[in-house]
């Protein structure tokens, strides 16, 4: 930037990179003041959300999900994030898309809306962060993301649920059953695939490998890094966080809540330690803002979504992105 831009970066940045002064309490809430474009010449990473929740078995709200993670990034916007203690903006080119826009009231329509919203971006070369909405997104974005970067992916899923339970309905909404139809389609391979964090039973795995919670607590949070890297090796990976991963104590603002889940900093530990993963598409989802208290949920999801910033800063400096 040629000067320093004093309050609403996000509308009256020019460059893609740098940060601006911003009054924390005010100003255009964009994710950590990124510019609001839809503009993706140069840009690394573009932001988006997708305000669906029509696909939940239990309580709404993640509609509101991505204005909830962006206006809880303010702070992380002040800074340079902890423990990286560099500005990500400096380096990695990110913007804020906005959100997807998709007909609520033609329900059989969203999923290609979503998909054809992750070709757009993922056609212009830049990777997605993406925040729900329902967990049922992050089946329409393995379908783009594994016809661009090949298929099947693997992916880095943590949840309370494994979202592996029978649907053979191809034009179903639900953030229960989208792995179960990801590994039937051949998006995503099982066996280097790995599932952190939870915490309810299905007869049927599909094949993933599991590091449940109590896995986690019992073995600890290294081994837990170790073994992730070792299921999925250098494969392209999709990495998706339900924050409902999270115990209820640290993120009661989600669906579908199940006591005895990780902490927000095993959970911080565990994404800050992914730097050698081939990450090619991620997304933070199931904030739901009606429940939760005092944004503690929103803010977890909001310094997730800043680590994996970083995470890919890291690898475009390194020349591995």
């Amino acid at each position: 930037m040629s000067h320093t831009i004093h309050g609403d970066g996000a509308i009256r940045r020019t460059s893609l990179y740098g940060s601006s002064i911003e009054n924390t309490y005010g100003g255009v809430l964009s994710f950590m003041r990124r510019n609001y474009t839809r503009d993706l010449s140069g840009v690394d990473v573009a932001v988006s959300g997708i305000p669906l929740d029509l696909a939940v078995t239990f309580r709404p709200g993640a509609r509101l999900g991505p204005a909830a993670v962006r206006a809880a990034s303010v702070q992380l916007a002040e800074l340079k994030p902890f423990p990286w203690g560099f500005d990500p903006f400096d380096d990695l080119a990110v913007i804020d898309y906005g959100d997807c826009w998709f007909d609520a009231h033609n329900p059989l329509t969203i999923k290609d809306s979503i998909i054809e919203h992750a070709r757009t971006i993922l056609a212009s070369g830049a990777r997605m962060l993406t925040f729900g909405g329902d967990h049922y997104v992050t089946y329409p974005l393995l379908i783009a993301h594994a016809e661009k970067f090949g298929k099947p992916l693997s992916i880095i899923h943590f949840d309370a649920h494994c979202d592996t339970w029978p649907d053979d309905s191809p034009d179903s909404l639900n953030h229960g059953t989208m792995f179960y139809k990801a590994v039937k389609d051949g998006l995503i391979d099982p066996q280097t695939s790995v599932q952190v964090g939870l915490r309810t039973w299905n007869d049927d795995f599909m094949g993933i490998q599991r590091l449940d919670a109590p896995w986690v607590h019992d073995n600890g949070t290294e081994a837990a890094i170790a073994r992730i890297k070792e299921v999925v090796g250098d494969n392209p990976t999709y990495l998706t966080f339900d924050i409902d991963c999270l115990d209820p104590a640290f993120a009661p603002g989600t669906g579908t809540p199940v006591p005895g889940g990780l902490t927000t900093a095993q959970a911080l530990k565990i994404v800050r330690n992914l730097g050698d993963v081939n990450l090619v598409g991620m997304d933070v989802v199931e904030v739901s803002p009606p429940f939760d208290q005092s944004e503690i949920t929103a803010l977890a999801a909001a310094h997730i979504a800043c680590d994996l910033l970083c995470l890919l800063r890291n690898r475009k400096v390194a020349g591995t992105l």
